[in-house]
């Protein structure tokens, strides 16, 4: 190695290590920076550098969680299913058994029957405020549906009918509880974005400097 690609070298590497101590505070960019720098450094640096960041980043992803948009999409796959008292599969389904099998396709565990469906996630205050995937118990509580946005709803109905999606008939007065189970698509964006930004820890970084360090001390000028 010449005296030239030496410097070269340390000059690419002080640039990251100050990149890592902008990740390491909070700073998302940094991140992004730091693994556009890594791609001119020598072989096993980059190669280091790229997993460290990229594994973080797969974390992330597969931690995304579901959101609104999930649940209708999901209940979606249902149109068309008869109503069946007590059902819970594809063969049939009633208005809490669709509820309880599209969260259960999605991962997630809400309790059979709508009373139990009425105390899950957190309370949306009107239907003004409900958005897609919110659940609406209604009927004094007899009933309960899926809200799929643009003021439609989708639902096990009765005896003789099939899961529909249907525009919505209700008002707020009809409503015992309207339930947000799982966040919004921007809400779950938000929050992988700063686990994210927070997922290099300390640890890893410490990691990075010894290897920053060997190879400075490994070099031959």
């Amino acid at each position: 190695m010449t005296v030239t690609d030496a410097i070269g070298r340390i000059a690419q590497i002080q640039a990251t290590l100050v990149q890592l101590d902008t990740v390491t505070s909070g700073t998302a960019t940094g991140a992004s920076t730091a693994a556009s720098s890594s791609t001119t450094g020598a072989t096993d640096f980059a190669s280091a550098l790229t997993q460290a960041l990229g594994g973080a980043g797969a974390a992330t992803s597969s931690s995304g969680g579901v959101t609104g948009a999930d649940v209708v999409a999901d209940a979606k796959k249902y149109l068309g299913v008869p109503y069946v008292f007590g059902g819970t599969s594809a063969s049939g389904l009633d208005c809490s058994g669709l509820v309880q099998r599209v969260f259960k396709d999605l991962g997630i565990d809400v309790p059979r029957l709508v009373s139990g469906q009425g105390t899950v996630g957190t309370e949306v205050p009107s239907l003004a405020q409900a958005q897609p995937g919110d659940i609406i118990v209604c009927n004094g509580g007899e009933h309960i549906v899926i809200y799929a946005g643009d003021g439609k709803v989708i639902h096990a109905p009765s005896e003789g009918r099939n899961v529909s999606l249907v525009d919505n008939w209700l008002t707020d007065s009809d409503i015992v509880t309207i339930r947000r189970v799982v966040p919004q698509a921007s809400t779950a964006t938000t929050a992988s974005s700063t686990a994210s930004a927070s997922s290099l820890s300390s640890a890893q970084s410490d990691a990075l400097r010894s290897l920053f360090t060997s190879m400075l001390q490994g070099s031959s000028l």
